[in-house]
């Protein structure tokens, strides 16, 4: 079946939110997502993800940074691409009070700050990468992480990065099958008491 991908509309608001979601948990029982809305219930979680992914402020979880790969007539992935420099915590703070939410999320999220990698402003980063069960094979994860690249270029950045958590396998060989090396990793106990994980590593390509 041919493969194409293509920039996320409003229709596609369903997978974005799922996107968000199952990527932050990376088959963990809490994401980061549990934190910041307070809730572990995944109707709840899913709803405020739509709105989020919908606000006039444009965050790095806004449906305009994703591109969404097709089989057939069914969507199989989705992938976010955004610039660092535009798309901040502080516009992400925005977008979540516009939808109700003040940043008391910050205190919840603690553990995660301590393990997040700092991006400068000549990077663009990919997120949330998230691949239907019946759909994951390479070509898929390569169709989608290319077209990410290939943005990135256009707009004139020279660096590609991701950040997974430390043991999630399945992803860190994806990006290293396509390029990407680690280049750091922050551990940290309260991390792993929290989430279940080590820390954060985060990969890059030079393009």
């Amino acid at each position: 079946m041919a493969l194409t991908v293509r920039k996320a509309s409003e229709t596609d608001i369903e997978m974005i939110a799922q996107a968000l979601l199952e990527s932050s948990r990376a088959g963990k029982r809490v994401g980061l997502f549990d934190l910041v809305f307070n809730t572990s219930d995944e109707e709840a979680l899913l709803g405020h993800l739509k709105r989020l992914a919908l606000t006039s402020t444009k965050s790095y979880c806004h449906f305009s940074n994703f591109f969404v790969a097709v089989s057939g007539n069914q969507n199989a992935g989705v992938i976010c691409g955004y610039e660092p420099r535009i798309a901040t915590h502080e516009i992400f703070s925005k977008a979540l009070e516009e939808i109700g939410f003040d940043e008391s999320y910050h205190e919840r999220i603690a553990a995660y700050l301590l393990c997040e990698g700092e991006v400068d402003n000549k990077t663009y980063v990919l997120d949330f990468l998230y691949v239907k069960p019946e759909f994951k094979t390479v070509d898929v994860y390569k169709e989608l992480i290319g077209k990410s690249m290939l943005t990135a270029r256009l707009k004139g950045y020279r660096k590609v990065q991701t950040s997974i958590e430390i043991g999630s396998a399945e992803t860190e060989m994806i990006y290293k099958k396509l390029g990407f090396g680690v280049i750091d990793e922050k551990r940290s106990e309260y991390y792993k008491e929290q989430f279940g994980r080590a820390g954060i590593m985060r990969l890059q390509l030079s393009l």
